[in-house]
Order: C-alpha cells, then structure tokens, then sequence
C-alpha cells in the first residue's frame, strides 16, 4: 500500500493517473477494445485510468477477474475469436506469474495478447522490498516483446514517449506471428489520487481518435515453391491460426487449388474446413490410414498450418520422402515436427496461389488425379458409414458418439470449443463431415487443459455465443472460470464428458487392461487410478449451480438434441453426460480394429 497521502504528496498522485491514462487512451486509440482488470494496489493508477476510459462510453469494455490466471485466459478467448488484442491488468508479485499458462498459449497460437503489470521502481529492486521480484523476466521467454516503463516510474515519461511504448507493444503483438506482448510498469508511491484529481482527468479527457491502420507487409520476392497440379497429390490441412479476415480468401483459394489439380483434401477437426461446400474433403484419415499407409501413396503434399492431432496421418507423412510444401498464414515459424518438409511459404496460402504462375492455372485436372480423388472419396464414404451405423444417436452415452452427435445436432455456424485431450480427438475422427460448418477453437498449442473454462467464456463473449465440449478434469482445472457468468454478455453452453478422471490416459499402453498387463508382483504398487486417471469425487453440476449456472444431466443420447434446445438459449449453462472411460477406450479400439479390416462387426 502506499504511505503518505498529504496533499504534497497528491502531485505525484496525480501524475501516475495522468501516465497511465495516456498509455491506455494511446492503446485505445490504436484499436484496443477489450481489458480484464485484476485487483492491486500498485496497480491503481492503471485500473483508474481504465475506468475512466470505459466511462467515456467509446468502445472500451472493463472486465474485472480475482484471478489473474482465469483473467489471462478468458483474454486469451477474446482475443482469438476476432483477431484484435485484449488486455490485461494485473498487480506486482506473484500475479504476474499467473500469466504464464495463458502467455504460452497465446505464443503458440499466434494470438494477440496485451499483459500489463504494475511493479515497483528499480530503486527497490534486489533490497528485500516487500513485492519486489523479477517479474520482468517471467514472461519473456512466450512473449514476442518484453517492454518496460521508466525505471523510476511511468510518471516520469513524456506523453511522446508513452505513445511509443504503446505503439511498440501494439505493433509487436499483432506482428507476424501475431501473439503476447508484456509490459512491465514502475509506480513510485504515491499510487492513489485523490477524488478531485481523477475528477479533473475525465473532464479534460478527449475524444477517441482512432489511428490509421497500419499498412499490411508486403510479400517478399522470394524464390517461390512450386507443386504440380498435373500430378497427383494430397492437401492436408491442419488446425486453423490465421486471422478471422484472412479466412474468406484462404477459402478461395483452396477451392481454386482443388478444381484446378483435382487433389482429395484430407481436414483436421479444428481446419474449420468440414462442412464447407464446393470442397472434397476427408475426414476419417485417421481410421482410414489404420492398414492403408503403404497403398495410399504420393509424390507430392500440401501441407496448410501445424499438423493435425491424428498420429496414424503424422505416420503417414513422415513416411514421404516426396515434395511437400508447407504453407502458413503469416507464420514464419517451423511447422514442420517430422523434419519432411521440402519447402516452406509463411505468407499464406491465398498469398501463394496469387503469386503462382497464370499458366499453373490452365487446365482441368488430369484423369489419373480425379481417379485418385475418388479412390479417397470411395474410402471416406465407408468409413462415414460404419460410423453412422456403429455411434447412433441412441443409447447411454459414449464419447465417440457424443462428438458425432454433436457435430450435427448443433445450429449451423455455432461455434464450438474443444478442449484438450479426448474431446479434440474424438471430433477429429468420429465428428460428422457433413455437418454444417462452424468456427472450431481448440488450444492445441502446447495442448494443456489450463484454462479451459475461462477460454471458452472469452471466445463467447467475443463471438456471442460458444459451446464448451470438455472432459470433467479439464473443466475442474479452471473452476473459477465459472465466475465469468456475472459478467458474460456472450452465452455459453457447457457440455461436460463426466467419465471420472483422465479418460484420456485410458488410451495408453500402460494401462493395465490395455496391451501391456501389470505383473502381479508390481499391480498393488501400480494403482493406475491414483497415477494416471486421478478420479475426483465432486459433483460437478453441484459446482455450477453454486455459481448460478443452470445443470441438466444427460442420460441417453436421444435426450441431448432437446437439452441443447434448453441449453442454448441461456446466459451460461451446464449439460453433464457421464460416460464409462474403460469401455469407451475399448470402443475406440474396436473401432479402429473394425474399419481397418473394412467392417464394423
């Protein structure tokens, strides 16, 4: 807290409410629109300024969140639902270090993120001073850019200087790759003016003035990788990390690639692909390729954004010692974990397909191309309709079954979330291909389940409305994401995979009903319940309706389509399916096992 609040101390006060003021109203002015505020003292003048700016009723919406960890992540959802940053506010100390989960998903996912943390002045650095800790440094090893203040306080800088620093930090964020940005304030104490001074702000406070769009970076004329679309080839596209208004002309130009060279598109879950029209797409590669990866051959691969989940597709590829192309959407890092890429092109696929030569575009695909389309189309086809006939929407519920149900049960263009772990997995293989299409989110970055709930509030307050499909871990590791239902204007539907613990380590080898059976002399100090799965005994539902959540459990699959209709229509509410993690891991496997051999018995 700080000391002496007389009235010679009240310049400096002021001052520090006047810097960040103008640091805000300067991100402000450049497009910030959204900011999480998390509690503090030496925060204070950031978290005035910030009310004060939302006061002037131009554009910027205040969130506040006791959890810097949740605050991070639900920025996070704001963020990546439509491209533009959001920010975050938070105190000295340990709060900073909450940050972290959030700044490293935002890194690998190229999602714009702002962190603003108060600190100290240098002078108390290193000297036992109560909150002085490096927090400088936390985050810099995530973020595109680690700013600072002025080491004796951000009330000593110029209004120019404020300006740039934000500039720098707004610029860096939404870079290429696009993602977080950390700036570290100094305060020296005084931290809190008085009433007159805030008072005398916000009357002397201007009118936004929003900045002018910066200039989108040219391409460079660089050697440009070619494919031949004469000859045969597959387009694997991998989760989607462009931004929302690159996505009509990324469409495009898919569309375009695929008339012209007649290529089968094989799309992972989160491509956001499935469902599109005008597109021969492939969803079940990843049971297809379960015997097939040796007579599935080809010269040549498009490869768009990171890799799909699926291992028997990563296997496959990087089996190819053939050409393979890996485009990006203004992404210059390497996506390329197998080591099999032949060239690489960070500036889009609709910029590559401008750049491509006219006389590439002549012609319609060769037979031997639309003959290898249709050997995969004929393979999908079964594949789809084993598993309509193996997952009805009918019966208890499983988890296959549940994202295959989901996947067309749902209105069209609702978005969904996908957290980590089955869930991502399950849609992956067994989602409906011919459902309609939606914005698919899923946080497969560094594919942890910190913040799932939280992420899923963010994306549906920026999109309107989301449902959360979530294992029971996932959503228990971000409980005090329910909190976000007193503020949410989005709503948000949960649906909770109840199975009683990691369901997703059923999957293992390890497991002892699996393939590798414990020894008898080592099963009583192996518990894999404890180890692995670790079971907790809540009631969820009972958890969010402490929240004021709405719950209703699910007991059979042709229940869900009218829980949905009561779910979706309100602010924030929880649908729980209990399932059985052990069988549903033998079904995974039958599955596999049934359409490998081109049957489902």
């Amino acid at each position: 807290m700080s000391g002496d609040h007389g009235p010679s101390c009240e310049p400096h006060a002021a001052a520090n409410l006047d810097a960040a003021h103008a640091l805000l109203l300067a991100l402000r002015q450049l497009g910030l629109r959204r900011l999480v505020l998390c509690p503090g003292s030496r925060s204070a003048p950031l978290a005035i300024a910030a009310g004060l700016l939302e006061a002037k009723g131009e554009g910027l919406r205040l969130y506040t969140a006791i959890d810097e960890r949740s605050a991070a992540f639900f920025a996070l959802g704001l963020s990546r639902a439509d491209g533009r940053p959001a920010a975050v506010i938070t105190t000295s100390g340990t709060a900073v270090a909450n940050l972290l989960p959030a700044a490293v998903e935002a890194d690998h996912g190229a999602i714009p993120l702002l962190l603003l943390s108060a600190d100290r002045p240098q002078r108390l650095k290193g000297r036992g001073a109560n909150q002085t800790v490096n927090q400088e440094d936390f985050l810099r090893c995530s973020c595109r850019w680690a700013g600072a203040g002025a080491d004796a306080g951000l009330a000593v800088m110029t209004p120019a200087s404020l300006q740039a620093l934000a500039l720098r930090a707004w610029q860096e964020a939404n870079g290429r790759p696009a993602g977080p940005v950390h700036l570290n304030l100094a305060f020296e104490e005084p931290l809190h003016p008085s009433a007159a001074a805030i008072a005398a702000l916000l009357a002397r406070t201007p009118s936004i003035r929003a900045l002018g769009a910066q200039p989108e970076p040219s391409v460079p004329s660089e050697a440009l990788p070619l494919l031949d679309p004469d000859q045969p080839g597959v387009i694997v596209a991998g989760p989607w990390r462009g931004a929302p208004e690159q996505w009509p002309s990324h469409l495009q130009a898919l569309q375009r690639w695929q008339r012209r060279s007649g290529w089968p598109l094989l799309a992972d879950g989160l491509s956001g692909l499935r469902g599109q029209p005008l597109l021969e797409l492939v969803a079940g590669y990843d049971l297809l390729l379960e015997e097939r990866t040796e007579t599935l051959q080809v010269s040549q691969l498009l490869r768009l954004g990171p890799l799909p989940a699926s291992r028997r597709l990563q296997h496959w590829i990087g089996r190819k010692s053939v050409s393979q192309l890996v485009i990006s959407e203004g992404d210059p890092r390497d996506f390329d974990p197998l080591g099999t890429a032949s060239h690489r092109f960070g500036h889009g696929l609709s910029a590559w397909c401008r750049a491509l030569p006219a006389a590439l575009w002549a012609g319609e695909p060769p037979a031997a191309n639309l003959a290898w389309q249709r050997r995969w189309t004929a393979l999908e086809q079964t594949v789809q309709a084993s598993l309509s006939q193996a997952l009805p929407a009918s019966g208890p519920a499983n988890e296959p079954a549940i994202a295959r149900a989901l996947s067309q049960l749902l209105p069209p263009q609702l978005p969904v979330m996908l957290a980590s772990s089955s869930p991502v997995r399950d849609w992956e293989s067994f989602a409906a291909p011919a459902g309609p299409p939606r914005a698919l989110f899923g946080f497969r970055g560094a594919s942890g389940i910190d913040g799932t709930l939280s992420l899923a509030a963010g994306l549906a307050e920026s999109a309107g409305a989301l449902v959360l499909l979530s294992g029971d871990l996932a959503l228990l590791h971000d409980s005090n994401g329910w909190l976000w239902r007193q503020q949410l204007r989005g709503r948000l539907t949960v649906v909770l995979i109840d199975n009683g613990g990691g369901g997703i380590f059923e999957q293992l080898p390890i497991r002892s009903t699996g393939c590798l059976p414990v020894p008898p002399e080592i099963a009583a100090p192996f518990d894999f319940e404890r180890l692995f799965a670790m079971p907790q005994r809540l009631d969820q539902g009972a958890l969010a309706a402490l929240h004021g959540a709405p719950v209703r459990r699910v007991a059979r699959l042709e229940e869900l389509e009218e829980a949905l209709a009561w779910a979706l229509p309100q602010p924030l509410a929880l649908l729980e399916l209990r399932t059985d993690r052990q069988l549903d891991a033998h079904l995974r496997r039958q599955l596999r096992a049934s359409l490998a051999h081109g049957s489902t018995d």
